[in-house]
């Protein structure tokens, strides 16, 4: 009796009719596209967000290190993969924080157009001083601290600055960094669409002006068009970036002090992991944000409690006594929030506030 055969649909090689699967390419026989099937397939290709997403949830919320230790042991289908679920919540993540993180954006540019309607420009005039005292200088870089959200200068920038103006007091070069200019001028100049070039020599920036005085420039005229706020933006979105490199730098440091404990895959393994956690923790209080004014002591526990999820997770993934876990932990936290999260924030800052 001869067999009943069909064609797959998406290989076109011949099987038995009553195979549920194509036995060359693993497509349904029969897969009929219907709505949920086009955005099933689209989620689970993506982000394999399946079964094993949820069966993966509660063991990372409230089981530090088991997924990891269970991944490196060979569960590697029974879970999801890290770098899967490290990714999935991330988007989803950044997706919540986007909302606000245009609020925060848009507040910038609200206060700074209030600023320039003000009197602000006028407070840092400096036109003409040729010997400056104490007070004077003082009374010169006090403006610039108290209005650093409109310079788009960090601390460091504005130490720079001052080092500058108090170099120059005494031999009357002052008069270089007059950032006093008509702001009506200015204002017909960017509605005209006047040349850069045209507007910055507006605001008193000579031809020959050095890197930080044409930077400082071009800053002020950027917040002079109220889009100061870009530089925020420039901030956040150069936050996942800065995440692929800080996570594997994490990942290195526990190699080091866990030398013996494993190759760098699974330290890494471990960090997606815990980094997974992190995004799902802040993701949680982003929308209890959005309802509820969350506390400022209910934040700060909740920050605590990543720290000692990290201890528990260590204990059970690196199985070491408990003084030598804390020990390690308290090590390993220490330097990578004093020493490689300050100078990542720094890079990224100094990225954002030189190309946004």
């Amino acid at each position: 009796m001869e067999e009943n055969k069909t064609n797959c649909k998406n290989c076109e090689r011949e099987f038995q009719e009553d195979f549920e699967f194509c036995p060359y390419c693993g497509q349904k026989a029969k897969d009929d596209l219907t709505m949920g099937v086009l955005f099933y397939n689209t989620i689970s290709n993506y982000f394999s967000f399946d079964a094993r997403f949820f069966r993966s949830f509660l063991p990372l919320m409230f089981r530090p290190g088991y997924l990891a230790k269970r991944f490196v042991g060979g569960k590697r289908l029974l879970y999801l993969h890290p770098a899967q679920y490290y990714l999935f919540v991330s988007v989803m993540f950044f997706f919540l924080f986007s909302f606000q993180a245009r609020e925060y954006t848009q507040k910038v540019d609200r206060a700074l157009k209030k600023g320039f309607e003000s009197d602000t420009i006028s407070a840092i005039n400096t036109t003409p001083i040729k010997i400056l005292d104490s007070v004077s200088i003082a009374e010169l870089t006090e403006p610039l601290k108290d209005k650093g959200i409109i310079t788009g200068m960090d601390e460091e920038e504005l130490r720079k600055l001052d080092s500058i103006i108090k170099e120059n007091a005494n031999t009357g070069d002052i008069t270089n960094l007059d950032l006093g200019y008509d702001k009506k001028k200015l204002d017909s100049l960017i509605a005209v669409g006047a040349p850069e070039a045209e507007q910055l020599k507006a605001m008193g920036m000579n031809d020959d002006a050095g890197f930080l005085k044409r930077r400082l420039y071009t800053q002020l005229l950027k917040f002079q068009k109220n889009s100061g706020g870009g530089i925020l933006q420039a901030f956040f979105d150069s936050i996942p970036i800065a995440l692929f490199v800080l996570l594997p730098i994490f990942a290195f440091i526990l190699k080091i002090f866990f030398w013996r404990r494993g190759s760098f895959a699974h330290h890494l393994v471990f960090s997606f992991y815990f980094f997974s956690f992190l995004f799902v923790v802040l993701g949680i209080i982003l929308v209890a944000n959005y309802i509820w004014d969350v506390p400022f002591w209910i934040g700060l526990l909740i920050a605590l409690s990543t720290y000692f999820y990290l201890l528990i997770a260590i204990r059970h993934f690196y199985r070491q006594n408990y003084f030598l876990t804390f020990l390690k932990t308290g090590m390993v936290t220490f330097i990578y929030l004093m020493f490689v999260l300050p100078i990542a924030l720094g890079i990224m800052v100094a990225t954002s506030f030189l190309f946004y």
